[in-house]
């Protein structure tokens, strides 16, 4: 059984992929779907150990979709209605980055060898291309990441996690404010993953330290009194106030996806404070001392505004929290 961890996201799902958006816990069928949700639904399902017969059926869904919307020369499509019709041109948005994030992990961790060959085919197809965004190709080179774990040979792979460090740049002699751009905006924390994973697999102890130096940082500025305060939607910069709203789950989910990654390459107990900063988030210790998921349903809500949760449960939130809990699952509990 997928149980509770799961059971919202098996209800915003069908045949064709994943509802982005929902009223309350009830998917809004007339919203339709996008790329961007259905590969963090593909990362989420195929790093979760021991993944059930039903969650592996919906696993080959979400490649489906991720490969329907794949165009011959790499780019992808990101909107689809919900009487199956593109609604926009392939390109490389944030989607494209997520995209190879999804297929990366895919193709390094099903337990399905059809499904791990249908996703290396389509990451291979993709990662040639180089977005101009930085967030882009931060989440794609977690995708890399996921393929040069299994094969630290793959020349594409390679290539594009080696790229990530001309992207991002090192930290800026700033003490006050190291952070490699002008204003924290969304996702902040995978930035610095991309940084020490790369650092990591290829082998720069220069690169990975300012990886863990940028998240540091970050995960101080991102804290008020011992819990997580995540930026705003419109993001951050000093001397603005805080804490401030509307606060995201896709920025909790971030932190505890990087600080988990730390802990994983510097063995230093010290970065499990970040992972669980982001799990009590959601569980209250934030700053209104709001739950931020539906205990019946297991839906992630939608954000923390001024006045409480919006107890919409869409894609996004829903899967920042099941990412966010699998840390506490897995990473925390190798630990105790």
């Amino acid at each position: 059984m997928s149980g509770l961890q799961f059971a919202h996201l098996i209800r915003l799902s069908d045949d064709t992929g994943l509802h982005e958006h929902a009223d309350g816990p009830l998917p809004r069928r007339e919203h339709g779907y996008c790329l961007d949700d259905v590969a963090r639904g593909l990362v989420v399902l195929n790093r979760e150990p021991g993944l059930p017969a039903d969650l592996t059926a919906l696993a080959e869904d979400y490649l489906a979709f991720v490969s329907y919307a794949q165009a011959e020369d790499g780019r992808f499509h990101n909107r689809l209605s919900p009487d199956r019709r593109w609604l926009d041109e392939p390109g490389l948005g944030d989607w494209w980055g997520r995209a190879l994030w999804g297929l990366g992990t895919a193709a390094a961790r099903s337990t399905v060898p059809a499904i791990r060959r249908a996703a290396l085919e389509c990451f291979d197809r993709s990662a040639h291309h180089r977005p101009s965004s930085v967030r882009t190709m931060a989440f794609a080179a977690l995708g890399a990441t996921e393929v040069l774990s299994a094969d630290p040979l793959h020349a594409s792979a390679s290539a594009l996690l080696g790229d990530i460090t001309s992207y991002i740049g090192g930290p800026r002699p700033d003490a006050n404010w190291p952070w490699p751009e002008n204003r924290l905006f969304y996702a902040n924390a995978v930035l610095p993953e991309a940084l020490i994973a790369a650092g990591d697999l290829l082998g720069s102890d220069e690169v990975r330290d300012d990886g863990l130096r940028l998240l540091e940082w970050l995960l101080t500025v991102e804290s008020r009194s011992f819990h997580l305060s995540p930026v705003p939607t419109g993001g951050w910069f000093l001397g603005e106030p805080r804490p401030a709203f509307d606060q995201q789950p896709i920025e909790a989910a971030a932190m505890a996806d990087a600080c988990a990654r730390a802990y994983r390459v510097t063995s230093d107990p010290a970065w499990l404070d970040g992972v669980h900063r982001s799990i009590a988030w959601f569980n209250g210790d934030n700053d209104l001392g709001s739950l931020i998921h539906d205990e019946q349903t297991g839906g992630g809500y939608d954000g923390l505004t001024p006045s409480g949760p919006n107890i919409n449960q869409g894609a996004e939130s829903t899967l920042a929290l099941i990412s966010t809990r699998q840390h506490l699952r897995t990473l925390l509990r190798s630990t105790a």
